[in-house]
């Protein structure tokens, strides 16, 4: 999953960059309503968290401009104001949820998953696709009754291979939403991750589940054909 964190605080945009990675997620930062606007031209975000005060405008201004243009990523608005008006303000310009500073990483944590699990239609919490077993809210894999232990970025990669099950999705698909703008489009790491997930779901190659489809990318398929 990719997010854009609009925050023009610095460390609090490090720390919090730093922390969802670790958890798994892509993420680009803005510090500018400016930069903002670009990032959301260029990416098709998962989730956006926003600042509303902004050096260079209204976080609130921009929210409602997005409304205007037809983005429909959720938007979780991050803020010292905690007057009820001002949350009040912020849902009605299209904010999805409102987390007032300061805040806990745990509890930031949770809101990010609770919307992005709202976001798919219909609402998974746990995936099940042949013997694969995917809880997203806990973080667990099991495949034919065993857990299997995954690093943050094999979670991510498995968990949108799984939420797009018969979908084959381009590397550059895979990059959109499994890394950040810092990706380098020629490097292997994708294969190297899906090389590792094939290995820790201990499958033979007849059924496996993660299939490559030879010039295009990668489909989670139970079965090894592949129309």
């Amino acid at each position: 999953m990719r997010l854009l964190l609009v925050e023009d605080e610095h460390r609090l945009a490090d720390r919090l960059a730093r922390g969802l990675r670790e958890e798994g997620f892509a993420v680009d930062t803005a510090g500018t309503t400016a930069v903002a606007r670009e990032c959301i031209v260029e990416t098709d975000y998962d989730l956006v968290l926003l600042d509303l005060k902004l050096p260079d405008g209204s976080g609130l201004d921009l929210l409602a401009e997005w409304r205007s243009e037809g983005v429909t990523a959720p938007v979780l608005v991050l803020t010292a104001k905690d007057l009820l008006a001002d949350k009040v303000n912020g849902l009605d310009a299209g904010a999805d949820d409102y987390l007032t500073k300061p805040f806990s990483f745990e509890e930031l944590l949770a809101r990010i998953r609770a919307l992005l699990r709202r976001r798919t239609a219909p609402p998974q919490d746990v995936i099940e696709i042949g013997d694969l077993r995917i809880d997203r809210t806990g973080h667990r894999v099991a495949h034919g009754g065993t857990p299997v232990e995954l690093t943050a970025k094999e979670f991510a990669l498995l968990e949108l291979l799984a939420l797009h099950a018969g979908q084959v999705l381009s590397r550059g698909a895979i990059a959109e939403h499994v890394w950040d703008a810092a990706y380098d489009a020629q490097s292997n790491v994708i294969d190297v991750i899906v090389g590792r997930l094939r290995r820790k779901l201990g499958a033979r190659p007849n059924d496996r589940l993660i299939h490559t489809v030879a010039g295009v990318g990668y489909v989670l398929r139970t079965g090894k054909n592949i129309p």
